[in-house]
């Protein structure tokens, strides 16, 4: 009987401090979807064709599914048009609460990227399929090559080099493939960035 009793009183005050928040069950999954990074959106920044989900709690008008469009802006209700590409999905949220407070007070909502389709390289040259590759998740020079179904066979493997967008330039990243891929050498591969461009010569 004393156990049952305990039992009671634990599941009493697991309910109170539920309620205390002000969040019933179902607002749960949003605050949570908001409040805490997966690891797409951890350091991933917006970009256009990209897909998000904006749910505004307690806001059906406002909250909905919107791309990103080639200028990197979102469209929203009261608030019109909102710069989101080049922001993190923690960023573009401190912003949208802070233009919402305006019409509502203390908004709470969440940016969830549903779709990712900004993230997008290049490959051309001597490869077996040269093209517009998009990518779902961080990827190396290898994963890129991999996508374009491997080098030609007259491909000069050391004088690959990764032309990145930088501001009005084009950064030239010098990439040898011999000395990533040997077995004595080191693994090297970076990261690619979106707009990146694989040269093979």
């Amino acid at each position: 009987m004393l156990t049952y009793t305990r039992l009671l009183l634990v599941a009493t005050l697991v309910m109170l401090s539920l309620t205390a928040t002000g969040f019933g069950s179902a607002a749960a999954p949003a605050k949570e979807n908001g409040s805490r990074p997966t690891s797409e959106q951890g350091d991933y920044r917006i970009g256009p064709e990209d897909v998000l989900d904006i749910a505004v709690w307690n806001n059906v008008a406002i909250s909905r599914t919107v791309p990103v469009r080639p200028d990197g802006k979102i469209s929203l209700p009261l608030l019109n048009d909102v710069q989101a590409a080049g922001l993190t999905p923690m960023q573009l949220r401190d912003v949208l609460i802070k233009k919402l407070a305006e019409y509502i007070p203390t908004p709470e909502l969440s940016v969830i990227v549903r779709e990712v389709h900004s993230f997008k390289v290049s490959v051309i040259g001597e490869v077996k399929m040269p093209g517009r590759h998009e990518l779902k998740s961080r990827a190396t020079v290898l994963d890129a090559l991999a996508l374009a179904q491997g080098l030609g066979e007259f491909a000069a493997r050391g004088r690959i080099v990764i032309l990145r967008p930088d501001g009005n330039n084009l950064k030239r990243i010098p990439f040898n493939y011999n000395k990533v891929v040997s077995a004595d050498g080191e693994l090297e591969s970076f990261m690619l960035q979106p707009g990146d461009i694989i040269v093979v010569p």
